[in-house]
């Protein structure tokens, strides 16, 4: 490679074509004259490792520089930044690692990788005097990552909460606008590129949580596996939650919500379908878009809104990663995650998981149970017996012969409480459905 003062070229391996690379080779190509003149150097993609060399592409790859090998594009020695846009944890785990160890830089939208595998990343892209890149990990077009990375460090963050998953949220909008169910809207979803195949990383909340493991760490310096955390995604969300939302005052959004308590020095992150009141600008954050609230200590209340899911939003991110990258191969900046992290941790090592008794809200709660005398006296007897208190309590008619509908919100009452009463109402013979619980917000914007 040339030394940064003669550099005039800087040279891109994309390890992955599919929606996602061939918007960022396609941006990257029409822009090329645009970015050269912002940087002083061009940004040339001279390799691209496809899957399949024989498939037919709506953005086409010269012969010349395509692979069907992504480890021999993240080894070669001329190429600068690998962008891995392959997704999962396998393969390209192989390629990032590879990629680092050769003291490359790395730009990858790869949130499951980072979730699981960020402390090896990290450690590799160090050893190897690498660095990592990944705003478009998180919130598709939203730069959340470099705000609280960079615009927001003075701050420290008591809570960071907002819809992370632009799929999830044009299910919702749909299910909301249309009266419909969620079948026939994944499809339509998967066709316009919003969807992967298999959705279930996105409706059971999965890859809403891998981008909260993100947040997480970046804001407190703490890695929460997705098994420490409370997830449930929209699958089970029906009309009848989205009339009872509607007839209150509420919108329904799948929300990751990170809390730090200060004085406690705990730590809470789930995932949940939330009722969010109407009158907040996250409950009219529809369709393919993400919006993020966070919270400063010194700057109070921040607010992002962007397009998270899509071809074109997550290129952006993607490219925006690649210019700071050919940034600090030119020496112009020194701010990476790699370096950060170790200080990070240290910072904040006391940091600890708060337990389901510590962390407090309200909740909707819908049951399905036989339409028979005793049964509403049972579930507050239960509710009672775990010293939950009852909110509001309505009956609806169910599409189940001789069967009811019971919908029921708390007060304030803690996660563990509400865990046990669950329980509990799971055994009751009368219920004839698992029952489905929605957190019930109470932020302020």
């Amino acid at each position: 490679m040339s030394s940064d003062s003669q550099r005039k070229k800087i040279s891109i391996g994309l390890c992955g074509f599919g929606v996602v690379g061939q918007g960022v080779y396609r941006h990257l190509i029409e822009r090329a004259d645009e970015l050269a003149a912002r940087l002083g150097v061009s940004i040339e993609v001279s390799r691209v490792a496809v899957r399949d060399l024989n498939k037919p592409r709506e953005v086409p790859v010269p012969a010349a520089i395509a692979s069907d090998d992504p480890l021999a594009v993240a080894a070669d020695p001329q190429i600068d930044i690998v962008c891995e846009l392959m997704g999962g944890t396998g393969r390209a785990r192989e390629v990032v690692l590879t990629a680092l160890r050769q003291g490359k830089i790395v730009v990858t939208a790869n949130k499951a990788l980072i979730c699981d595998h960020g402390d090896e990343v990290f450690a590799a892209a160090r050893e190897g005097g690498g660095h990592v890149f990944f705003e478009a990990s998180v919130a598709g077009g939203i730069p959340i990552i470099k705000a609280i990375r960079e615009g927001l460090v003075a701050n420290r963050f008591r809570r960071i909460y907002g819809i992370l998953n632009g799929t999830c949220n044009y299910i919702l909008t749909r299910m909301e606008r249309e009266g419909g169910s969620d079948e026939a809207i994944v499809a339509d979803a998967k066709r316009l590129g919003y969807a992967e195949a298999d959705e279930s990383l996105d409706v059971d909340g999965w890859d809403t949580a891998h981008k909260a493991a993100i947040l997480s760490f970046l804001a407190h310096g703490l890695w929460v596996g997705t098994d420490e955390m409370r997830v449930a995604g929209i699958r089970r969300i029906t009309q009848a939650d989205i009339a009872f939302a509607r007839s209150f005052g509420y919108r329904i959004k799948l929300l990751a919500i990170i809390e730090r308590c200060f004085e406690c020095n705990e730590l809470a992150v789930s995932v949940q379908p939330t009722l969010v009141p109407d009158g907040l600008v996250l409950a009219n954050v529809n369709d393919v878009f993400n919006g993020v609230c966070v919270e400063g200590d010194v700057v109070g209340t921040t607010f992002y809104i962007g397009r998270g899911a899509g071809q074109d939003a997550t290129a952006s991110a993607v490219i925006s990663d690649i210019v700071d990258a050919s940034s600090v191969l030119q020496g112009v900046r020194g701010q990476f995650i790699p370096d950060e992290a170790p200080e990070l941790l240290a910072r904040d090592a006391r940091v600890k998981l708060a337990s389901a008794e510590r962390i407090r809200s309200r909740h909707y709660i819908r049951l399905t149970v036989r339409d028979e005398p005793g049964v509403l006296a049972r579930v507050a007897s239960i509710m009672a017996e775990n010293a939950v208190s009852i909110a509001t309590v309505l009956q609806r008619e169910n599409s189940i012969e001789n069967a009811a509908t019971l919908i029921l919100t708390t007060h304030e009452t803690s996660f563990a409480r509400l865990d046990g009463t669950l329980a509990q109402l799971e055994e009751m013979p009368t219920l004839l459905e698992k029952p489905v619980t929605l957190r019930i917000a109470e932020f302020s914007d």
